[in-house]
């Protein structure tokens, strides 16, 4: 069976709405040594279990396609001014005590709690001094984290998502963005989870109901023609 492709769906009931950069928000998402990684976290534990080849559409797409793709982002917002917030999930316990019992067996098991490496950002598009890092500790950040004050007091109206993974923790808090009021677009080249068929799907509901869906290039060309 052939997998859904987002592009297929690209016009049927997309939400129109024209970005305004100063009101606007990059969001990377989850792209920790924990969930990201090859050879740490997630990456870890799927080679230890003899399931590497599981992760390899994860971690190739996330090395070749998302990484590049976030790096352009960060460059663009950064050189404008624009705003950048990472979110970060994980445990700032020692015992896990701050994560709900269904999510504390992965977060364990990969280490993830704050003062860890697996915890920290991928070092090829970490924060640079001064930009700000948001932890949660569910799937969503709207519902453990104080990114809803923060994009208020900011005056953000549109909110960019990417990272990792695309149906679970960027889908999740896009949706929830959009229930809020905020205009949301989802970066297809900018995400990554295990499966095509799980991105694919991710995307084409949550831009039927939600927002947008959007490339790296077609944002930077939206954002470059309001400045």
């Amino acid at each position: 069976m052939a997998v859904a492709r987002v592009e297929d769906f690209r016009m049927e009931f997309i939400t129109t709405f024209t970005l305004n950069p100063k009101k606007t928000a990059f969001i990377p998402i989850d792209l920790q040594y924990a969930s990201a990684s090859r050879t740490m976290g997630l990456g870890k534990i799927l080679k230890e279990r003899g399931k590497e080849e599981e992760g390899k559409y994860r971690f190739d797409r996330i090395e070749r396609v998302v990484i590049p793709n976030v790096q352009k982002l960060l460059g663009f917002f950064r050189k404008h001014g624009l705003r950048i917030i990472y979110i970060t999930v994980g445990s700032e316990t020692v015992d896990y005590s701050d994560i709900w019992p269904h999510r504390i067996p992965f977060i364990r098991a990969s280490n993830n709690r704050a003062g860890q490496r697996e915890h920290e950002i991928l070092d090829e598009v970490k924060p640079l001094p001064g930009e700000l890092v948001i932890n949660k500790t569910t799937s969503g950040a709207f519902n453990s984290s104080s990114i809803d004050v923060v994009l208020r007091t900011m005056g953000i109206e549109y909110c960019l998502f990417a990272g990792v993974s695309t149906q679970l923790c960027v889908e999740t808090t896009a949706r929830d963005a959009a229930d809020r009021g905020y205009k949301s677009i989802v970066i297809d080249d900018a995400c990554a989870t295990l499966k095509e068929e799980y991105h694919n799907a991710a995307l084409i509901t949550f831009q039927r109901n939600y927002g947008r869906v959007s490339t790296t290039d077609e944002v930077i060309r939206e954002l470059e023609k309001n400045l």
